[in-house]
């Protein structure tokens, strides 16, 4: 009899159970069909319902749920309202991250809903900041929305205006951003650098390349734009007219300070105000407390700056061995390079450059001083004035790639390839010497070869 009872009793709750979950799916049947459409009276009572009895039911729940709540706080009438909407909206994403994590990417969430607090003002300046800060926290590789970072920025640029944060704050937090772009960005061009390659070789692309090469070109576009303005908010206020007397006034209280040091030597480097001597105040100081790829680095610049091409190189050097981080090993062999170019070594130069895009494709400008130098060269490269002038198609796809990689270059990489086009053999040129849809070689140090075009 009780053996009877049990066996009732599990077969009620199995049935109860299939019930729900039948309920369940025709109610989210039911508020996908209205939300799909934006019939919002229709749909919301039926998402609270969901969400009441059903939250693990299905992921689709989430995302029509997300959508509908955007629109919904967008046609907020009151402010009570909106503010309603906004606490379900984050809601929604944080049970999405509850039920569906292995469907859902982190950043995402977490960018949605710092987002949706920035855009309405939810909290105060510093729990805004603080929504952002847990994507870096949790999840900085992905942390890629380009009007994210933005937001991140401006949030800690106005607590600075307001006075309730100093100005180490602000750069510490501007390194921060930036360097989160530029992650995305070498995210961005490492997809498309092979793509752009095979493209200008005239190699078909399928479709999916295709659509991969766009989207990563948006971005690289976006990332560019918000870039611009990021050092547009920070704008004065890191300009060497502030930062050397700031620094000047401190260095004595502060040069037993290391990571004072390192956040001024940082600072006075990467806006070029090595010229004043409290760079090389502060660079010494730093280097006698803790030698490192950073202090070779200064020190390369210092020598440099004094006409000591060789010293600078092997402190350069000994910066690139030293230093852990691709971005900045990155930067460093680009310096390298740029020396090697200043000192006539073009093909030691290359090979820098070249260094500095394995480890920083969306480096553009290394592409530009490539085509510079290959344009520079064409005297000596080429038995006939032909071969000569061919070489200027070679430095014009490299000024396109420049362009294609850094959208900030675009101008400027495009004026720069119509300019070595120009140089090259015409239309006429080419008729004349039988060279259509031919392949010149260059046997110089340039080493590589140019299809000529077909007409």
């Amino acid at each position: 009899m009780k053996r009877n009872k049990l066996l009732f009793t599990l077969l009620s709750v199995f049935f109860t159970v299939a019930a729900m979950a039948q309920d369940c799916m025709v109610t989210l049947s039911l508020f996908n069909e209205s939300a799909k459409v934006k019939n919002y009276e229709d749909a919301f009572p039926k998402y609270e319902q969901l969400i009441a009895e059903c939250a693990d039911s299905n992921l689709l729940l989430y995302q029509r749920g997300e959508k509908m709540l955007e629109d919904l706080i967008e046609t907020a009438e009151t402010e009570e309202e909106k503010l309603s909407l906004v606490e379900k909206y984050i809601k929604n994403q944080n049970l999405r991250l509850k039920y569906f994590p292995e469907k859902t990417n982190n950043a995402d969430v977490l960018e949605s809903i710092a987002l949706i607090k920035y855009k309405n003002k939810i909290g105060t300046l510093e729990e805004r900041l603080e929504a952002f800060e847990a994507i870096v926290k949790e999840d900085a590789d992905n942390f890629d929305s380009p009007v994210a970072l933005y937001a991140y920025f401006r949030i800690a640029n106005t607590l600075n205006d307001e006075g309730k944060r100093d100005i180490q704050f602000l750069f510490d937090k501007y390194d921060e951003v930036i360097g989160l772009l530029e992650t995305q960005e070498n995210k961005k061009a490492t997809q498309a650098k092979p793509l752009i390659t095979k493209e200008q070789n005239n190699e078909e692309l399928t479709k999916r390349e295709k659509r991969i090469l766009k989207n990563s070109e948006i971005y690289l576009r976006n990332y560019s734009k918000i870039k611009g303005s990021v050092n547009g908010l920070l704008g004065s206020k890191a300009d060497c007219d502030n930062l050397i007397p700031m620094y000047q006034k401190d260095f004595e209280a502060k040069k037993a300070d290391i990571e004072w040091l390192k956040n001024a030597a940082s600072r006075l480097y990467a806006k070029e105000c090595t010229s004043d001597p409290i760079f090389f105040k502060v660079v010494e100081a730093q280097n006698q407390l803790e030698p490192s790829a950073k202090t070779a680095l200064y020190l390369g610049r210092l020598a440099q700056e004094n006409g000591e091409m060789n010293k600078a190189l092997d402190y350069y050097k000994q910066s690139a061995n030293l230093e852990d981080s691709k971005s900045n090993k990155a930067r460093v062999f680009y310096s390298i390079a740029e020396t090697y170019k200043n000192m006539g070594s073009y093909s030691s130069a290359r090979n820098y450059f070249r260094k500095a895009l394995d480890l920083k494709p969306s480096l553009g400008a290394a592409y530009l001083k490539i085509a510079e130098m290959y344009a520079k060269s064409a005297n000596n490269c080429g038995e006939t004035s032909f071969e000569k002038r061919a070489i200027y198609w070679l430095a014009a796809d490299y000024a396109n790639r420049a362009g294609r990689v850094d959208p900030a270059l675009k101008s400027n990489a495009a004026a720069a390839a119509e300019s070595y086009r120009a140089r090259a053999p015409q239309k006429t040129d080419i008729f004349q010497e039988g060279m259509s849809g031919k392949t010149v070689t260059f046997s110089c140090w340039v080493g590589e070869s140019v299809k000529v075009p077909s007409y």
